[in-house]
């Protein structure tokens, strides 16, 4: 079976949105390593290889929204879609306290090919799906652990990051503070911005509007769950583009 590094849903849907999910699988390709990168199985199911839940609701948005999604299909640990080409964490060696072992001496021919067989080839077909009209908005999912390793427990549960563009982020912000059962996080549990990363790569040097979601993972565990976020999230979003005027 030929290896395939993303999976796209939609592409000729009508909606402006675009929904982007960079760590939606923990797939390891067969050209590195054993599979698992050295890992354990229980290491290659958590939040250190891939966002946990964040697929099936890029799914289920991408079908509230009749939008068209793009999601990767290989781990964050093989290499990371959403750090630019020259960041120091494209290939992590560390992560949350866990060694990688398949990445603790890959040089520089390593890394090319996992920028040729699998970095690249997401990039240029996001980039594709983000030209497909004029007015294109980028929401990209994601989602994070309620708790690394040391640190306090994270209270969001939903975050909304940015970087220079607010003109999405704070309609919605709004929206979602209305809701009074959500915790809601502004630039956490991460800042909203790192240089080349997707969000720079294919809005901000676009002026896309944008806007990255980042949902608390052991809310999103289940496809009920999944379902249930994007069926509450898809009328949020609507009325903060709405509000937008973009």
């Amino acid at each position: 079976m030929t290896y395939t590094p993303f999976e796209i849903i939609g592409a000729d849907r009508p909606s402006r949105w675009l929904i982007t999910c960079d760590h939606a699988a923990n797939t390891v390709p067969p050209f590195v390593g054993n599979g698992q990168l050295g890992l354990a199985r229980g290491d290659m199911e958590r939040h250190i290889a891939y966002d946990v839940g964040a697929a099936g609701v890029t799914r289920a948005l991408a079908d509230a929204l009749d939008a068209p999604a793009i999601l990767s299909n290989f781990s964050r640990l093989v290499i990371d879609p959403n750090r630019g080409e020259d960041d120091p964490t494209l290939l992590m060696k560390l992560y949350d306290g866990t060694i990688i072992p398949a990445n603790r001496h890959a040089g520089p021919d390593e890394l090319e090919q996992r920028l040729n067989a699998c970095y690249r080839p997401y990039h240029t077909a996001l980039s594709e799906l983000a030209a497909r009209r004029d007015d294109t908005v980028i929401l990209s999912i994601h989602s994070f652990t309620r708790q690394l390793q040391g640190r306090e427990p994270r209270p969001w549960h939903i975050g909304l990051l940015y970087a220079a563009d607010a003109r999405l982020a704070k309609p919605l912000l709004r929206r979602l503070e209305q809701e009074h059962d959500l915790c809601v996080g502004e630039n956490e549990p991460y800042g909203g911005h790192l240089p080349g990363d997707a969000i720079a790569r294919h809005a901000l040097a676009y002026q896309r509007p944008n806007v990255l979601v980042e949902l608390r993972n052991d809310l999103i565990e289940t496809p009920q769950h999944q379902q249930d976020w994007a069926k509450r999230l898809a009328p949020i979003l609507e009325q903060a583009l709405t509000d937008s005027g973009v």
